[in-house]
Parts: structure tokens; sequence; C-alpha cells
């Protein structure tokens, strides 16, 4: 397959230089910057379907996913439509709606875990709701969460007793959050016992998207399952990436392990600002105004984001979107181990459902210690040459990129015919 000539993206560099002077790096979340890859940022002035076109008139076929919204594809027309029909009838009203209403009962069908449901506007959000209703519904301060796993920037989930990713917080806060390893079922029940009678609650990613897209190994869920229920503490987790995502039901249909609270965000409103968390009554009933646990924000569950939401639940109902986007997520794969393979490089390619990560790193990643060797450099070498003939997958070594069931057979063997021109140059 030839491979095109190489973008130029002249006006992007002007406007990155220009950003940077209003908003700090130039962007409004570090993940957004090239930082780690090197260069400049691409201004993108629109999506549709499996693309993203930058203001310099560039076409690039994207994994980037939006960092994981846009699981049908950008611009998605019914959703488009739906949202335009919701904010014709005001977009935010602070008061109850049916579309609230509509899309809380199609989502506790989806996930048997959850009896009653809040919406947020992010994942941030709704991780850092459960994190405060587990404290206030066991009477506990301790969070015990893992290594290298991502639950946005509250403060609780930002720093432990061993390490902090910002500063900013105070020590108190950290001292009320303990760390342990990913894929390590003696370390979390140590800690358990370590910290007996004082956890309110295990948070995990059951798929750890931000450190090379690691499934959990097999019986390490029910595991973590077993001993929180033996430590009386709960179980959150963290679905913002995996949920809608990996399966319909999220990580825990994929699993068959059961949560006592689950956070959404991302896919579930279709590229419109969203976050969720919900559970058994007992436990949902302890926010106000019934019980004890403050949580609000303005713009929770507003029209526009809840009619993109309902929309998208309607359309992932189709089991063949799921079928579609396991199928070129396993054709992209073939593809790309065969010229691993060939080439016989310390490449590692893991991934769950649609969820996936491309590792220079000489053996598998199960654990954080793991990525730690994943090569960056190497990364960004085989990043810009993607970027440069027009495939954008997310700037970082170790982030989760992602298909949409928007993507084409052509796009996944393109994108492969690239992948093989870059690799062949290391």
């Amino acid at each position: 397959m030839a491979i095109s000539a190489q973008v130029k993206t002249q006006l992007s560099r002007s406007l990155s230089e220009q950003i940077a002077a209003v908003i700090p790096g130039g962007v409004d979340s570090p993940f957004r910057s090239f930082q780690e890859v090197g260069g400049h940022t691409i201004f993108f002035n629109k999506g549709a379907g499996a693309y993203l076109f930058d203001v310099d008139g560039n076409k690039y076929i994207d994994y980037l996913g939006a960092w994981g919204p846009s699981v049908l594809g950008y611009c998605q027309p019914l959703v488009v439509a739906a949202c335009k029909k919701a904010i014709e009838l005001g977009a935010v009203f602070g008061a109850p709606h049916v579309l609230e209403l509509e899309l809380a009962t199609e989502l506790i069908k989806l996930y048997p875990s959850m009896e009653k449901v809040r919406f947020v506007n992010s994942g941030t959000e709704a991780v850092m709701s459960a994190v405060r209703l587990a404290r206030g519904a066991t009477g506990r301060d301790l969070i015990i969460m893992f290594e290298g796993c991502y639950h946005g920037h509250s403060d609780s989930v930002l720093a432990s007793q061993d390490h902090k990713a910002s500063s900013g917080i105070p020590q108190a806060v950290a001292a009320n959050t303990v760390r342990v390893p990913f894929n390590n079922l003696p370390v979390l029940e140590q800690a358990l016992e370590r910290n007996k009678d004082k956890v309110a609650a295990v948070l995990i990613e059951p798929v750890a998207g931000s450190m090379g897209v690691i499934p959990p190994q097999p019986g390490y869920l029910e595991g973590v399952r077993k001993l929180c229920s033996q430590a009386g503490c709960l179980l959150i987790f963290d679905e913002v990436l995996t949920g809608l995502r990996v399966a319909r039901g999220g990580a825990q249909e994929l699993y068959r392990v059961k949560p006592d609270i689950t956070c959404f965000g991302k896919a579930l409103g279709g590229g419109m600002p969203i976050g969720a968390y919900g559970g058994p009554s007992r436990i949902m009933d302890e926010l106000q105004p019934l019980g004890e646990v403050y949580q609000a924000g303005t713009f929770s569950g507003n029209p526009v984001t809840m009619a993109g939401g309902v929309e998208t639940l309607s359309l992932l109902a189709n089991p063949a979107v799921y079928t579609r986007m396991e199928a070129l997520t396993a054709r992209l794969f073939a593809g790309l181990q065969a010229v691993i393979t060939r080439l016989s490089l310390p490449v590692q390619l893991q991934r769950s459902g649609s969820m996936f990560a491309i590792l220079f790193a000489p053996k598998p990643i199960v654990n954080f210690q793991d990525s730690l060797s994943i090569d960056a450099k190497l990364f960004a070498k085989f990043f810009h040459y993607l970027l440069d003939h027009g495939v954008y997958l997310p700037p970082s070594a170790v982030d989760a990129a992602a298909l949409s069931s928007a993507h084409t057979e052509d796009d996944i063997d393109r994108t492969i015919a690239i992948a093989a021109e870059a690799l062949a140059t290391f």
C-alpha cells in the first residue's frame, strides 16, 4: 500500500506558540501536551467518524478517541441530532427532567451491580464523589489504590502515604491513601490486614489504562472482590475508561466481578462531558438529601449531555457494534504482530476489547514497575512517523489508544502499512 506524503502543520505550530502565552503549557489538560513525544501540538477543527482534521487541512485516522469518549466515532449523526434537539429546548434547567430518568434507567439495566446512579460532569467528579460516598457509608477514612492507575485529579487519588503526583496536596490527605501493586493479591491482603477496620474502599481500574493497558491476571479481580468482602470495605471499579468500551456492560461484564460502586465517564456521553457513579440503594441512599454525604453540581445531568447518553446507549445496544470493534482491533493486532515478529522487535501489544497499547518494551507489562521499562524515546519516534503520515495516536508511551465503531478495514490496513514503515526504521 502506497504511503501518502508527509503532512504539513505550519498553522498548528503557530497556534501552539500563541496559545502557550495565554494557557499554561498551551493545554487545558497536561495529557494533551506533546511534552513526552516532543514537537508542537496539533490543532483540530473537525472530527467525523474515525477521522480528525486539523487547521492545516490534514486528515488523520484517529486512535486517540478523544481519550476515550469516541466509541461511536466523532459526530455520530443520531447523537448529534439528539443533542441539537435537547439544546433547542434548553441546555440546562438545574432541575429534574425526563432524559435523566431515561438514561439512569437504561444504565442500571446494563450494570446489575447498580440499583441507583448519580450523574456528574466528568470521570474525576465521579471518582471523587464515589470515594467520599465510600467514606461516608463505612465511617472509615482510608482508601487503597494501585500503583500506576489513574483516577482523575482530586486530591485523594493524586497522593498517598508514599507518593505524590502533584504539589498542593495536604499531607493529611495523602496520609489517608495507601498504594499497592496492581496484579498482586498478597500485597493487597497485607495492606488490608495492616489497616484492619480502617479501609473504606479499594479503588481500582479493572483494566489499567494509563500504564500500558494492563488486563487483570486470571483470578485477580475475583481475589480483590473476596478480600474486600472479608475486610468489610467497599470495592470501587473505576470504569471511566472501560465502561461501554471493553464491553457494553464494562469490565465487570467481561470479567464477571461485581463491585460495590462503579464510576463512569468518557464513552457514556457520546462526546458530551459526563460522569456517573452508582451502586446498591443501601450505599447510594447515603447521599443527600436522603443521607449525610454531600455532592452537587449545577450542570450535572443536564439535558444535552443526557440526550447524548441516551442515544449512545441505544446505538450500543446493537451487539454488532462490539463484534465489529473486536474484529477490527484483532485485525490491527494481527498485522502489527506480524511486522514485529518479522523484524524481531522488542514491542508488546496489549489490549482489552477496543482499548489497546503499542509498547516499546522487552516483555509484557503487568504492573507499574514493568511499565518503567517502556522506551518513551522509541515511542516518540514511532508516534511522529505515524503523525507525519496521517495516523494519530495518544501522545503518550503508556496511555490507552482506542478504536471506534466508525473505523473500517481499509483504515486498519493503512495503519498497519504506515506502522510497518515506521518500525522498519528502528
